[in-house]
């Protein structure tokens, strides 16, 4: 299979790597061309120069795959490609984008005679060696199209894939999968903390983590993750505690708000990465005011 790959960042260039070494022939293009051409260097890829350089290069039907920001980055470069592509071509995004971008996208290219795919890619800096978790959403023949590829960057050409359903049910999965992914990132960061807030018993995270990972209910690739981490460094003090948050912890707080459907979990696992980002301070400080002003408690002045 021959395919198109437009961002090599640190998921498109370990995403094109896999691909080579599956044997798939990948023409790309990133912005930095020193970039592509190193790539080039290593996995014997084809680079291209501009977006119009690698369409012309890839023979009819053609299928491009984008591995940009969401949001206005993606909406550039589809806008950019519609144009030079022609019917029966095929784009794919694999960003982090909101899936109702994915459905109005799968529906404007369709009326130019363009397949259309949206990516839900889990897996990070670890997918080239364990693969990608793949999530799409697009019409069969689309998805049948890319299989070749998919079966590259999957786990395995059996597995960790999946067809969702139509345009739009990639990125709802995809979304859905990092508001579960807030949860449990939350719940393990409390129970640790709690565990570490009872010094009297002196426990030793690093070895309960290790130790959870075998057998334990609670055992996942997070908790190994995380059991590393404490064996380097127990105590954390080098790390600051602000946690960012992305797209798709919001969407899927409103998503469940819209739909009425109960998710305090994932919401408040959102919330407390707002409270992280110093996003509590000035409720706390007005905290502070009124339990001073009803009942005379001191305030913790600021140093």
């Amino acid at each position: 299979m021959e395919l198109g790959l437009i961002g090599l960042g640190r998921m498109g260039g370990n995403m094109a790597r896999r691909l080579r070494r599956g044997g798939i022939t990948v023409v790309a293009y990133n912005r930095d061309f020193a970039v592509t051409r190193a790539l080039a260097d290593e996995t014997a890829l084809t680079p291209a120069e501009s977006p119009e350089q690698l369409v012309r290069s890839l023979a009819p039907p053609r299928a491009v795959w984008l591995m940009l920001p969401a949001g206005s980055v993606t909406e550039e470069h589809i806008t950019r490609l519609a144009p030079l592509l022609a019917r029966d071509d095929l784009i794919v995004d694999g960003a982090n984008s909101y899936y109702k971008d994915s459905m109005r996208r799968g529906a404007s290219l369709a009326q130019r005679g363009l397949k259309f795919v949206d990516a839900g890619v889990s897996g990070g800096v670890w997918g080239l060696a364990n693969g990608y978790a793949l999530m799409l959403g697009g019409a069969a023949d689309a998805v049948k199209r890319l299989e070749p590829a998919v079966r590259v960057l999957a786990p395995a050409a059996d597995r960790g894939w999946l067809h969702c359903g139509p345009s739009g049910a990639g990125h709802f999965v995809k979304m859905v999968h990092n508001g579960i992914e807030y949860g449990m990132m939350q719940a393990y960061a409390e129970g640790l903390g709690l565990l570490k807030a009872r010094e009297d018993f002196n426990l030793d995270l690093a070895a309960i983590t290790e130790m959870w990972r075998h057998g334990s209910v609670v055992r996942s690739w997070l908790l190994d993750l995380t059991a590393e981490f404490l064996a380097r460094d127990a105590e954390l003090g080098d790390v600051e505690p602000y946690v960012a948050d992305s797209g798709e912890g919001r969407w899927t707080a409103i998503e469940a708000i819209e739909q009425g459907v109960p998710a305090p979990v994932m919401s408040l696992a959102l919330m407390m990465r707002f409270a992280s980002q110093g996003k509590t301070d000035y409720a706390a400080r007005l905290l502070a005011l009124m339990r001073k002003g009803f009942g005379g408690h001191a305030i913790k002045p600021k140093t």
